[in-house]
C-alpha cells in the first residue's frame, strides 16, 4: 500500500478453521491477541486501523501499548465508553436477533442472516459479490459483542485519532444508532474523513478504501 508495511492480524476466535470451543472466548482475549501480535513482531510507530467491532479492540490495545501507536483509525467502527459493550451501543433489534441466533446455534456464536448481510452490510455490491463474501464469514464469538469493555485511561491518551465514515454504511441504521457522527463525537478532537461505500466497501471499492486509509493515517 503506497510503500507502507501492512499487517493484517486476526483477532482471536475469528479463524475459519477454529475447533469446537475455540470460539467461546471473551473480548479481553481478543485484545490480548492483537497486543501479542504487535509486541511479538516488534512493531512500533504504527497506524492501527480498525473496522466495525474492531474499534472496541483497538481502544483497549491503545491502553495497553500506547507507546507503540502513532495514530488510531476507526473506519465505521465502534468507539465505546468505559464499561460499555458493542451490544449496548447497537440497536435493540440487533440484540434480540443475535440472542436468538446464539441460542439456536448452541455454541454461543452468531452469524448474520444473509438478508441482513445483503441489504445492510453490502448493498453497494452486486449479488454475486454479496453471496461470495457471505460464504467467507466465520461465526462471531458472541461474548466479543456482549462483554463490558473497561476503558479506564483511553480518553486520557494523547494518541491522534481519525474517524473514516463510509457514507452508505447502514449496518448501524440511520438515526440515533448511525455510525456517524455518534462515534466520531466521542473521539473529538479527531480527523474526520468521508467516502462513498457500504460497510463492506473493502469488497465493493478496495482501491478507494486503500487511498482513504492512507489519508486517514498521515501526519
Amino acid at each position: 500500500m503506497a510503500g507502507h508495511e501492512v499487517h493484517t492480524p486476526t483477532v482471536a476466535g475469528h479463524t475459519r478453521d477454529a475447533r469446537p470451543g475455540e470460539r467461546d472466548i471473551g473480548h479481553a482475549q481478543g485484545v490480548n491477541s492483537i497486543v501479542e501480535y504487535i509486541t511479538s513482531k516488534g512493531l512500533k510507530d504504527i497506524v492501527l486501523v480498525a473496522h466495525s467491532f474492531g474499534g472496541s479492540v483497538i481502544s483497549r490495545v491503545a491502553e495497553e501499548i500506547p507507546e507503540r501507536i502513532r495514530r488510531l483509525v476507526y473506519w465505521n467502527a465502534f468507539v465505546l465508553k468505559d464499561g460499555e459493550s458493542v451490544s449496548d451501543v447497537s440497536p435493540p433489534a440487533y440484540s434480540v436477533m443475535m440472542d436468538a441466533i446464539a441460542a439456536e446455534r448452541g455454541d454461543n456464536c452468531v452469524v448474520l442472516p444473509y438478508p441482513v448481510w445483503r441489504d445492510s452490510f453490502i448493498g453497494d455490491a452486486d449479488e454475486a459479490t454479496a453471496k461470495h463474501t457471505y460464504s467467507l464469514l466465520c461465526p462471531e464469538p458472541y461474548r466479543m459483542l456482549t462483554d463490558k469493555v473497561p476503558l479506564k485511561t483511553f480518553y486520557t491518551l494523547q494518541i491522534p485519532k481519525t474517524y473514516l465514515n463510509a457514507q452508505a454504511d447502514v449496518a448501524m441504521p440511520p438515526g440515533e444508532y448511525a455510525w456517524f457522527p455518534r462515534f466520531a463525537e466521542r473521539l473529538f478532537p479527531c480527523r474526520v474523513l468521508h467516502m462513498e461505500g457500504s460497510h463492506q466497501v473493502m469488497f465493493s471499492n478496495p482501491a478507494a478504501l486503500a487511498q482513504k486509509i492512507i489519508e486517514a493515517g498521515r501526519d
